[in-house]
C-alpha cells in the first residue's frame, strides 16, 4: 500500500483529522480515483450523484453552452476545480460560467478562480452547505454574480442575483413553463427543459 493510498483511506474513513496543505491536497487529488473538496486544511470526500442530479446538470450546462456559442463565455460541469483563495477552498461546482479569459490558480491549468455564475443541484447531504456556507464562500469571489440552486426532487429553482449596489436578490421558480433568466449573460430556460428526462418517481429524498 502506498503512502497516498494510506492517507486517502484515512480521509475516507474519517479516523483522523489531519491538516493538509493545499499542495498536499492537490497531490492526493491527482492520484485519487474519486474527487474530494478542500476546506482550509480538511479534505472532504464528495458523494456520488444520482441519475436525476446528473441529468439536471447536463440539461442546464448543455443549453447554456449552446446559447453562449461564439460569445466570450465558457461553461464547465462537475470536474473543473474552483479555487477560492481568500477562504482556502477548492471545490467542484455542478455547473460554472466564466466570462472572458480564464483565470487559473497559480501554477495550475485545471483550476480556475473567476466564476461569474455557479449552479448547484441540491442533494440531501449537501443542501444545507450549498445554501449557507458554500454560498458565503462563493460571494467572496470578486467576479461572482449569480447563484442557482436546483431541487432534484421537485420542479423548483432558486436564483440569487447580485445587484450593482452589492445586494443579493432571490427569485424562486416553480412549474414547467416558468422561465429562469440569468442577468450576467443573455440566457433563459424553461424549467420544463431544465428537468427534461428527470424521473421524480424513480428517486426519493430519503433514499440518497
Amino acid at each position: 500500500m502506498t503512502a497516498l493510498t494510506e492517507i486517502r483511506e484515512q480521509v475516507v474513513e474519517e479516523k483522523v483529522h489531519t491538516y493538509y496543505s493545499p499542495e498536499e491536497y492537490l497531490k492526493l487529488e491527482e492520484a485519487a480515483e474519486f474527487r474530494s473538496e478542500y476546506q482550509d486544511g480538511r479534505i472532504i470526500p464528495m458523494t456520488g450523484g444520482t441519475p436525476n442530479h446528473n441529468q439536471i446538470a447536463l440539461n442546464l450546462s448543455g443549453t447554456l453552452n449552446f446559447a453562449t456559442k461564439g460569445q466570450p463565455y465558457r461553461v464547465f460541469i462537475n470536474d473543473l476545480r474552483l479555487w477560492i483563495p481568500s477562504k482556502r477552498v477548492y471545490t467542484y461546482p455542478d455547473v460554472m460560467l466564466v466570462a472572458g479569459k480564464l483565470e487559473f490558480a497559480e501554477g495550475r491549468k485545471d483550476t480556475i478562480t473567476n466564476a461569474v455564475m455557479v449552479a448547484e443541484v441540491l442533494s440531501p447531504s449537501t443542501e444545507d452547505y450549498d445554501r449557507g456556507g458554500k454560498f458565503k464562500l462563493f460571494r467572496s469571489i470578486p467576479s461572482f454574480r449569480e447563484y442557482v440552486l436546483i431541487d432534484q426532487y421537485e420542479m423548483h429553482v432558486e436564483h440569487f442575483c447580485k445587484t450593482d449596489d452589492n445586494k443579493w436578490i432571490l427569485s424562486e421558480y416553480d412549474g414547467a413553463d416558468t422561465v429562469l433568466q440569468l442577468s450576467c449573460v443573455e440566457f433563459e430556460m424553461r424549467l420544463g427543459d431544465i428537468y427534461d428526462r428527470v424521473d421524480f418517481e424513480s428517486e426519493s429524498k430519503s433514499e440518497e
